[in-house]
């Protein structure tokens, strides 16, 4: 990994001075990470990883120590955040926030077998039953995915491009953000929102822990289970299609943990969709507006219809 911000061994002795951790030996960058920059501090006490906050203000931090402060609480497999001397968590070092975090075994998988991601489908259903009525510090500060701030986040893209095309583009999204159907009473909670097996540790074959919350927000609860969805079955070699069979065993798995609400059923046709919009606000000026990634994906499910989806999905299901 190519560190954003490189530190010297005397600005990482004087950070560690701020703790109680022992003596600093050396750190080297951690394996993973491509935003935030992550290293890995060796002390006399052991290893510790201190990532800086690159474009994080504070208050979207906060929202980050706070949750996982109280997932370390509740038994969860997250790294914890290390209190510093004075008590707090966050530190600021040339006007930027960093908290060290504690190091967790494991090794990243690149192909992971069946039982392993059923292991990951699992851990985010517990990580929804536990944070459905937690109450989010500095949610404010985090990108709460929901219809308006797509609208508000293609807004800026198109203003920023300023086209033609970025223009047609943002109308094409607005109208399809119009058709969706996400009732206040959808159930919400905090969602991690990368779901990628970089940020999951395993450790002897076994679930070890859940890594970078840079993405983690309060949102619907459905919006993990579409990521985890979209991972197995949505097969990129096919022309963008969905493969039902696989998305029914996602669903069959991660119900096992946390039995889906009617509603979230009747709405997941909707929050696939926004999820699929998100995505075209994060990559607002690829391909072109007659013909782009996820203008492909929203046609297909369009095509298909609610009532169509629904059954596809859940028809199987609905004796269990």
């Amino acid at each position: 990994m190519a560190l954003k911000t490189k530190f010297s061994d005397e600005e990482l002795i004087h950070i560690l001075s701020h703790y109680e951790l022992g003596e600093f030996i050396h750190s080297e960058p951690c394996a993973g990470g491509t935003v935030q920059t992550n290293i890995v501090l060796y002390t006399t006490k052991g290893r510790y990883v201190f990532r800086y906050y690159e474009n994080r203000k504070e208050g979207s931090v906060l929202f980050e120590v706070s949750l996982l402060s109280y997932l370390k609480d509740q038994q969860y497999p997250c790294p914890a955040p290390i209190c510093k001397k004075d008590g707090g968590y966050i530190g600021v070092h040339q006007l930027k926030s960093f908290v060290l975090f504690e190091f967790m075994d494991g090794q990243h998988i690149s192909n992971p077998t069946m039982n392993q991601r059923k292991q990951l489908i699992q851990k985010a259903a517990e990580l929804h039953n536990l944070t459905q009525h937690y109450v989010p510090v500095n949610r404010e500060d985090r990108l709460n995915y929901s219809m308006d701030l797509c609208r508000d986040l293609a807004h800026q893209a198109s203003h920023r491009i300023n086209t033609t095309e970025a223009t047609e583009k943002f109308s094409w999204l607005e109208k399809e953000l119009l058709q969706l159907q996400l009732p206040q009473s959808l159930p919400s909670g905090i969602c991690h929102a990368d779901f990628h097996f970089s940020n999951v540790l395993y450790l002897n074959d076994e679930f070890h822990a859940l890594l970078d919350f840079d993405d983690a927000n309060h949102t619907y609860l459905l919006y993990d289970l579409v990521g985890l969805i979209e991972s197995s079955a949505w097969r990129h070699d096919h022309d963008n299609i969905l493969d039902f069979a696989k998305a029914r065993q996602v669903l069959s798995e991660y119900s096992k943990y946390r039995a889906l609400h009617s509603l979230e059923e009747m709405h997941l046709f909707d929050v696939y969709k926004l999820s699929i919009l998100m995505d075209c606000v994060w990559y607002f000026d690829r391909g072109h507006v007659q013909d782009f990634y996820e203008k492909r994906k929203i046609d297909f499910i369009n095509a298909i219809g609610r009532e169509q989806f629904n059954h596809q999905l859940f028809g199987s299901l609905s004796s269990h």
